[in-house]
């Protein structure tokens, strides 16, 4: 096959595809409500009850500077919320966000998060299955296409690009909940608030 030849857009589906199946989910097995919580340092960023006992995710818009430490259960969010359905929702929505509203509007953002492992690893899945969905039917013209208004400050951008970032997000997001994982099992953590610690 020559390169004229290569289905770019199937690709980058199935990048996202493979590290989904075969990195990100079997990961997430076994991911307990105090690990999905733990906060390995003090200031760690997380998903928290709201005054109103809605779970939402800790930080202003702004990028924090520095960036400070985040839990799994921020990094799962950000990754379901952040990369998967507020992308479905500006570009495959189904009409109960207003038209007018790019990727980056709030009107996009779920009202509520999941609190739980359980109920963390659910939703992500639920968003990734969403967002493999609609992606997957799209053809080259469609990956070609500009993002439009919909895409703010990359409205320019095709589709395809967008792809390549939140892959690129997924992956940087997915590696760094297993880097979690593993010290909180290599350093005997068992609750959400035990330090990062050396076992002995």
């Amino acid at each position: 096959m020559t390169t004229a030849e290569l289905n770019w857009g199937r690709l980058l589906v199935a990048q996202l595809e493979f590290y989904w199946d075969m990195h990100l989910r079997p990961r997430l097995n076994g991911l307990t409500d105090e690990e999905y919580c733990w906060e390995p340092v003090a200031g760690c960023w997380s998903v928290r009850a709201a005054t109103d006992g809605r779970f939402r995710i800790d930080g202003p818009a702004a990028q924090a500077d520095p960036p400070p430490v985040t839990t799994i259960a921020w990094r799962m969010m950000h990754i379901a919320v952040g990369c998967f359905a507020i992308r479905s929702s500006a570009f495959f929505g189904d009409g109960s966000v207003p038209d007018d509203a790019d990727m980056f509007d709030p009107r996009h953002e779920p009202a509520d998060l999941p609190s739980t492992a359980a109920g963390g690893v659910a939703f992500l899945e639920d968003a990734y299955r969403q967002w493999h969905g609609h992606i997957s039917t799209l053809g080259e013209t469609a990956m070609r296409t500009p993002l439009g208004p919909k895409g703010a400050y990359f409205s320019a951008e095709p589709m395809a690009a967008l792809i390549v970032h939140i892959n690129r997000e997924t992956m940087h997001h997915g590696g760094e909940i297993g880097v979690l994982r593993d010290l909180y099992r290599a350093t005997g953590a068992t609750t959400r608030d035990s330090r990062l610690t050396v076992s002995a």
